[in-house]
């Protein structure tokens, strides 16, 4: 799709030439600038402001060397980053990710999603993210340890509870998260909610591990609900991924009565007719760190196939990518759409291509973006913040009734803009400048910085 703007077209071509190769983030920025036509058509003041010259632009971006020493005594090295990207209604809030595929496109189209998701929220957080191409896979508590107070080292410098609080991510769980902040206090000498996703009898919160793949399945029913007057009771989901974000909306669509039948991996997926024993999807994924193949060794009649791509085969009526970005093509939703799925909504950051968005949209697919169905993890983050600004603990169920009345709220902010700029259903629209809308109004009362 070309830009009918020309204001747009003119940014998102300066975007292209500072950005040369960055295709993640170039991605990000073309799908989010195409939901602005009807914005900066009726409000000619944001183009006056320069508010999407401003917003395209990270406010700070750092890459930094990560030294340290792995069991044999080796030095090894990686590059850090953290992308301070817009603190107009906030302190800077994302996740480190820590994974091979991790560079400056990658960091920098997260923390430019992270703007409107974060603002989705209606929590004051801006948005930023950062991580490493370091791997934790593979290596040892100490070797993680080491390169987590390295990487801390240089990180302090530049995050802090009232400037920028980042979290996890893929690669970054409870275990990266406690070495982070045990060394972020050790240098700073001050225990303050730096980071969140940390453990409870430190600061961390309920709910936190369960938040992204709960907010996804809140939001999922509450758009099934409200345009179709469908819900998950009775309906065959197909998940994608069978990390955190998976293993709880697993269980989530579930107790709202849905069947998940697939689970994947980056090797491949396994099926199970008789729904997902998600007992022993934590036990291989959260205790012992396997691969999903090994689900079949312990539960008859499930099946493995190698390859993750061909999950999207298996017939459903919901489908949720929870794996990683642009794993669902255009290929995988005419399948997703010949076996009749109803609905998708994405648990992970762009796990759908621009293709496979414009196709369920024709279809008239219920379709609901990374930015608006997977904010229920930086949601809760906030939550976490909040408690500790407070010091104080919620319980499970104070975490989880504040968190489902914020997806409930992302859904209706996303479709009642997508029906005043005049496309009814359109998520991806409504979403975009939903959240456009609060950062947007926020940068042109604090000015323009010479």
């Amino acid at each position: 799709m070309a830009f009918k703007n020309e204001y747009l077209a003119k940014v998102y071509e300066k975007v292209c030439a500072r950005n040369p190769g960055e295709s993640e983030f170039l991605q990000a920025v073309k799908e989010v600038l195409e939901s602005f036509e009807p914005v900066v058509e009726k409000d000619k003041s944001y183009e006056t402001n320069g508010i999407i010259d401003r917003i395209v632009e990270p406010e700070r971006f750092i890459q930094f060397r990560v030294s340290w020493v792995d069991d044999n005594g080796n030095v090894q090295v990686n590059r850090g980053f953290r992308c301070q990207f817009n603190s107009a209604i906030g302190p800077y809030k994302g996740g480190l990710r820590l994974h091979p595929s991790v560079c400056a496109s990658v960091i920098k189209f997260l923390g430019f999603e992270q703007i409107f998701k974060n603002s989705l929220t209606g929590l004051p957080m801006g948005g930023g993210k950062g991580g490493s191409d370091f791997d934790p896979k593979g290596k040892s508590d100490g070797e993680v340890m080491r390169f987590c107070q390295s990487f801390m080292t240089e990180l302090s410098k530049h995050i802090g509870a009232d400037t920028d609080v980042p979290a996890g991510d893929i690669g970054t769980g409870a275990r990266e998260i406690g070495y982070m902040f045990g060394q972020y206090k050790r240098l700073r000498n001050e225990f303050t909610g730096v980071l969140t996703g940390k453990g409870l009898s430190y600061g961390g919160s309920l709910a936190r591990t369960e938040a992204t793949g709960y907010g996804l399945c809140y939001f999922t029913d509450e758009m099934m609900k409200c345009m179709k007057n469908e819900s998950f009771n009775g309906k065959t989901v197909v998940i994608s991924g069978s990390g955190n974000v998976a293993i709880y909306a697993t269980q989530k669509a579930t107790q709202l009565g849905g069947k998940v039948v697939a689970l994947s991996d980056s090797n491949g997926y396994v099926y199970d007719k008789n729904g997902i024993n998600l007992d022993v999807v934590k036990q291989i994924k959260e205790v012992e760190r396997g691969r999903i193949k090994e689900y079949c060794d312990r539960v008859e009649g499930a099946e493995y196939h190698e390859g993750c791509k061909g999950i999207w085969t298996i017939p459903c009526d919901i489908a949720l990518p929870c794996a990683t970005q642009n794993e669902l093509d255009g290929e995988a939703a005419d399948t997703l759409i010949k076996n009749g799925v109803i609905a998708v909504a994405e648990g992970a950051n762009m796990p759908s291509t621009p293709e496979a968005v414009e196709k369920f949209l024709d279809a008239g697919v219920m379709f609901g973006p990374a930015k608006a169905a997977n904010a229920g993890g930086v949601a809760t983050s906030g939550l976490e913040m909040s408690q500790n600004s407070e010091r104080l603990s919620w319980t499970f169920e104070e975490v989880d009734a504040k968190l489902k009345n914020i997806m409930v709220n992302i859904f209706h902010n996303s479709y009642n803009a997508s029906k005043e700029y005049g496309n009814e259903g359109n998520l991806v629209m409504g979403a975009n400048i939903a959240g456009f809308l609060k950062v947007a109004d926020a940068m042109k009362w604090q000015g323009v910085a010479y």
